[in-house]
């Protein structure tokens, strides 16, 4: 575990877009942030070569790509996952984590390699060293997880990932969780949205995730209307491995002229793919993991 904590100094969030809201909306800082995770320069030109029927077009072609890279060519990966999201009216905690994943892999028809998460929490101090588990198909369904600190002594517990106490204080269950998970839903919404009226989509080069270089597609609405759920949405997709490495979702102002508040963002760092994750990455009997039985 003493290998995961040089992952605790988080790079801050900073930007500089020429877009139709302040660039103060995106400034707001991890805590203890040392550098820039990410910084964004202004480019309109959609790719000539994908044809426009709806604005949205472009994006969702990209995402069907992405999504097919990853589950042809990225069987597992390892990341620093930073979390934000507003619940109940309240924007939360960056919450940071530290997180191995392993695709699901389909051969015959049946799946080989079940989805599969855990989850080391990092910080903040009320939640350093929560351990959380998920292996589809494995323990009824059920997520395994513990909690850090004093509270650890309250033991293991398997528990239903859409149950109201693992859904406290989430937008998600840990079943939606992890990139190719993100893909889907982004896909998704994007098919969903393109039904119910025009939007802008602005495709943006030269930003950086930490010191990776990206592609930023940001949608706006313009007016909440039909199902849109987000004013502007950005998705950051890193150009080497071509997955999004970072997602955020903005509201409307709640007053005129005022700035959209964070709806939920999602980034993901120091991401290493194909490392060879095995069944005991994800065996809570694993010794270098803290899951009491």
């Amino acid at each position: 575990m003493k290998r995961f904590l040089s992952l605790l100094a988080i790079p801050a969030v900073a930007l500089s877009v020429s877009a139709t809201i302040s660039s103060s909306v995106y400034a707001q800082q991890p805590p203890n942030a040392v550098e820039p995770v990410y910084r964004l320069s202004k480019n309109d030109q959609v790719p000539a070569a994908i044809p426009q029927v709806h604005p949205l077009d472009p994006a969702i072609q990209l995402a069907h790509h992405s999504l097919r890279h990853m589950q042809t060519t990225i069987k597992d990966y390892t990341a620093v996952l930073i979390k934000r999201e507003q619940f109940e009216g309240v924007v939360g905690e960056y919450e940071y984590m530290f997180a191995k994943f392993r695709s699901r892999q389909i051969e015959g028809g049946k799946t080989v390699t079940p989805f599969s998460v855990y989850l080391t929490f990092l910080k903040p101090a009320a939640m350093k060293g929560r351990e959380v588990m998920f292996v589809e198909g494995a323990n009824e369904g059920k997520m395994i997880a513990h909690e850090g600190g004093m509270k650890r002594m309250l033991g293991t517990h398997a528990l239903d990932p859409t149950g109201w106490l693992a859904m406290k204080g989430q937008r998600y269950p840990i079943t939606d969780i992890g990139i190719e998970n993100l893909l889907t839903k982004l896909i998704e919404r994007g098919e969903r949205d393109r039904k119910h009226g025009d939007c802008k989509v602005e495709f943006l080069q030269g930003a950086k995730v930490s010191g990776r270089d990206c592609r930023v597609i940001q949608v706006t609405h313009p007016a909440k209307v039909g199902p849109f759920d987000f004013h502007i949405a950005q998705i950051f997709m890193d150009e080497e491995l071509q997955i999004p490495v970072r997602y955020a979702a903005y509201d409307w102002p709640k007053v005129a002229g005022g700035e959209p508040e964070i709806i939920e963002e999602y980034t993901y760092q120091n991401i290493k793919v194909n490392v060879g994750l095995t069944d005991a990455d994800f065996d809570q009997a694993n010794p270098e993991y803290s899951f009491r039985r």
